[in-house]
Formats: C-alpha cells, sequence, structure tokens
C-alpha cells in the first residue's frame, strides 16, 4: 500500500477522534513526561492485516516510540498471542490506541473472513474475489486485507475494468447492444458482462466481445451447465449470495472465480486488544 495514502487516512482517524484537538481524559491523568509500554494481543484467532496502518497511529502522534513486532500481515495467530509491542510516550500512546486497534481489527477481521472462504475451496480450480462493497474511503485497506487473507481483487474501481450489469444492459437495450458499445473502449480494458440465465450466457457467447461473464445468482446445476458452455471460450465468474455453507458447492462447479461481497462489507472486527504492560 502506499505510504502517503496511509499517511492520509491515519492522519484524519486520529483528528475525528480528537475532535477539538486535544485528549482530555490522558491531559488529566497522566503526567507530560510518563512513559509506557503496551502489548498488541490477539484475544480470538484469525489472520493479522494492516500493522502498519494501525500501527502508524503511534508514530504518528509522537516520533519516540519503539515498536516491536511478534507477527506480520497474513500470518495466523491464536488467541492469547503477543502481535507487536509499543513503547515510547504514555499519552500518546492512548490518544492512538483506539484508532489503531479499529485500522488493525477490522482489516485483520476481512482477511479471517477471506482466509474461511479461501479454506473451503481449497483444493478447487476456483479463486475467491471481493467486490466493491466496500467501507467508503477504505477500498484500498480492505482489498489488501483481502490479499492478506488469501483473495484476490476484482476491480479497484469504475475505471479500471468494464463491468457491464443488468441495469447498464436494460439501459443500453440489450446484450448484444451494449456490447457493442464498449468495443472501442480502447487497449488493456477488460470487458466483464453479467448474465442471469443461460440464454443470456449463450447470447454473450454468440457476440464475442467479453473476456468475463459474471454468471449472477445461478444454481450449481447451472452454473455446472453454463461453465461447459464457456469452457475455453470466456473466463467464468459465480456471484450473488455467496456464503461460506455455499462456497464448495460453487467452486466444484469449475468457475474460474467466485466474487463475495461479505468479505468487505460484513466481515466482524478480530478481537485484539491494547494492554498497558505494568
Amino acid at each position: 500500500m502506499n505510504a502517503l495514502l496511509i499517511e492520509k487516512l491515519v492522519r484524519e482517524a486520529l483528528m475525528e477522534d480528537l475532535g477539538h484537538g486535544r485528549d482530555v481524559t490522558s491531559e488529566l491523568l497522566i503526567p507530560s513526561d510518563a512513559s509506557a509500554k503496551a502489548v498488541l494481543r490477539a484475544r480470538a484467532p484469525g489472520i493479522i492485516a494492516g500493522l502498519i496502518v494501525g500501527l502508524s497511529a503511534f508514530t504518528l502522534s509522537d516520533g519516540d516510540f519503539e515498536i516491536t513486532l511478534h507477527a506480520n500481515d497474513g500470518e495466523t495467530v491464536e488467541a492469547g498471542q503477543d502481535i507487536a509491542e509499543i513503547e515510547g510516550p504514555a499519552r500518546p500512546l492512548l490518544t492512538a490506541e483506539r484508532t489503531a486497534l479499529n485500522f488493525i481489527q477490522q482489516m485483520s477481521g476481512v482477511a479471517t473472513l477471506t482466509g474461511k472462504y479461501v479454506e473451503k475451496i481449497k483444493g478447487t480450480h476456483a479463486k475467491i474475489t471481493c467486490t466493491r462493497k466496500t467501507v467508503p474511503n477504505l477500498r484500498a485497506l480492505q482489498k489488501y486485507a483481502v490479499r492478506c487473507g488469501g483473495g484476490h481483487n476484482h476491480r479497484s474501481g469504475l475505471d479500471d475494468m468494464i463491468l457491464i450489469k443488468d441495469n447498464h444492459i436494460a439501459v443500453a437495450g440489450g446484450i448484444e447492444a451494449a456490447l457493442d458499445l464498449v468495443s472501442n473502449a480502447g487497449h488493456g480494458l477488460k470487458i466483464e458482462i453479467e448474465v442471469d440465465t443461460l440464454k443470456q450466457l449463450e447470447a454473450v457467447l454468440k457476440h464475442g466481445g467479453a473476456d468475463i461473464v459474471m454468471l449472477d445468482n445461478f444454481k450449481p446445476a447451472d452454473l455446472k451447465k453454463a461453465v461447459s458452455l464457456a469452457k475455453g471460450k470466456i473466463v467464468t465468474e459465480a456471484s450473488g449470495g455467496v456464503t461460506l455453507e455455499t462456497v464448495r458447492a460453487i467452486a466444484e462447479t469449475g468457475v474460474d472465480y467466485i466474487s463475495v461481497g461479505a468479505l468487505t462489507h460484513s466481515a466482524p472486527a478480530l478481537d485484539m486488544g491494547l494492554d498497558i504492560d505494568i
């Protein structure tokens, strides 16, 4: 991740928490010259992500912090395992604590949920990918967390890939018309189109103007037929209502990718805490 992006996001988060610029509790309770050491510790098992993001909350608050890592992004940790030690001025440590935890817990939650999906389809041809259903302004962080969990990234925004959805098709006047309209998009932009039925897939294959087809809300039996029709002609992506209970059956149909919005919009934060080491 770009260091400038990280600094911008973390600074904004710290300022949001500081309000008018003061941590009144720490100012009243903690002497200005006090030092402290804290341990970032997992309280539940999971996959770590976002350490460089969250821990920068401390170094941006004060340049005198010393940070020792005991785990790295992408690693699995167990409950009770130490992740990092942070030592430095006590006031800034307590001021930055919640911002640091918010970033690391949320990103680690995304990585952990992604890891569960990846594990479910182990041994199949399919790959798990995220979507654009991300927390506004945090997409780059969440997509990084997906990679930490072993998943893959779909497009990052509206500008790096052509994705023709059902509403685009409706406005454009049909599948063939939509594909015709994007045929001169220029070199380098992949074209993906969403279909809801096998008949629509056949229309896409007949036209030949797409690189990827999104098979939206297909049942496993129809997915298998779709994969057979598309084999060697177009990349396939299964989408819509994918859960941990259904993902294995979807993967076993032979699709290339399975997109899961829940990775970023519904991942629970990984439980961890920052404890002062007395």
